[in-house]
């Protein structure tokens, strides 16, 4: 299956991430298909999710969270999305009996996902779950030390850019000329992520892991959405600079899934191409370059070791208390 852009994010390309000895790479994990898009993502939110979230430019796939979840936890455990956006993943989460946390640094995006939240309460999601505005950087503090060793599962997706999908009205709507497009932006807020050049994005991603650790039960999961794109014709593979800071941050590499954004109809893939991911192909094509329609999204999945570390920051608040407890 060969992946390509939507667009071309605002960022340089990352410099090649750097195999430690003994690190694993992704062609020797494991892997397997999730059939996660047999309706759009439209079909998917509808009645789910509020109008509001439509406004934000990357949404995870809720059939991709549902599925996590399903895979990697069981009923009345807690999963933790430290960049959790409008909330899909304690979204699905609630609905399927879990127990949620999240963490979300714009405000406008905290407030969506907390009113899903109460949405799904309302539909009669048996699961809790909060969210904290703040940055994913410090999300052992935000939580705190009550939380520590609890969560089961940790599913989340770094932003790829400050300009993604979006949305567009097209001249006929509009009444003005060409395509104007709209909610193409993360947020403002200077400390988001999605503003970073990448190789600052992929370090302080490797930060975000370490921070999440202590919240982590041993023998946790992590599972990072993730998918390559393009950069004027230059290749940023996110999913191997993703396993490289999961290992950094002290994770295992255990499996790649491939999570299907198309639907399967008689043996064949249905693409679900955007707007903006159509008129890039075509443009490129007509450009005499060889690129495809998106059909997937690598999870990245990891495993804390089941062993009881030491914190990694010795100097996090009541990192000797979590320790000894």
């Amino acid at each position: 299956m060969t992946t390509s852009p939507d667009t071309k994010p605002a960022v340089t390309p990352p410099r090649s991430p750097s195999a430690a000895p003994g690190a694993v790479t992704l062609a020797q994990l494991p892997t397997s298909v999730w059939v996660t898009a047999q309706k759009d993502a439209r079909n998917q939110r509808r009645g789910r999710y509020s109008p509001a979230s439509a406004a934000h430019p990357a949404k995870m796939l809720p059939a991709i969270a549902a599925h996590a979840v399903a895979t990697y936890t069981a009923p009345g455990q807690l999963v933790l999305d430290p960049m959790c956006g409008i909330g899909t993943t304690l979204v699905e989460a609630v609905h399927l009996g879990r127990n949620g946390l999240g963490v979300e640094l714009e405000a406008r995006w905290a407030a969506v996902a907390r009113g899903n939240l109460n949405q799904a309460r309302a539909q009669g999601a048996v699961g809790h779950a909060c969210v904290k505005t703040g940055d994913a950087r410090r999300t052992h503090a935000l939580l705190g030390p009550d939380q520590y060793g609890r969560v089961q599962l940790l599913l989340t997706s770094p932003p790829y850019g400050a300009s993604l999908h979006g949305q567009v009205v097209s001249s006929r709507e509009s009444g003005q000329p060409g395509i104007a497009k709209f909610d193409g932006t993360y947020g403002d807020n200077p400390a988001n992520l999605a503003h970073a050049a990448t190789d600052e994005l992929l370090e302080a991603f490797t930060t975000i892991l370490t921070s999440c650790l202590p919240l982590l039960a041993n023998g946790a999961y992590v599972a990072v959405t993730a998918r390559p794109w393009r950069h004027h014709g230059e290749l940023v593979d996110l999913p191997a600079a993703v396993i490289a800071a999961g290992q950094a941050a002290g994770l295992s590499p255990v499996e790649r899934c491939v999570a299907l954004l198309a639907g399967v109809r008689d043996g064949q893939l249905v693409a679900r191409p955007s707007f903006f991911q159509l008129k890039n192909i075509r443009a490129a094509r007509a450009a005499g370059v060889p690129m495809h329609l998106i059909v997937h999204e690598d999870v990245l999945v990891f495993q804390k070791p089941k062993h009881r570390p030491a914190p990694v920051r010795p100097d996090w608040p009541d990192a000797a208390a979590w320790q000894a407890s």
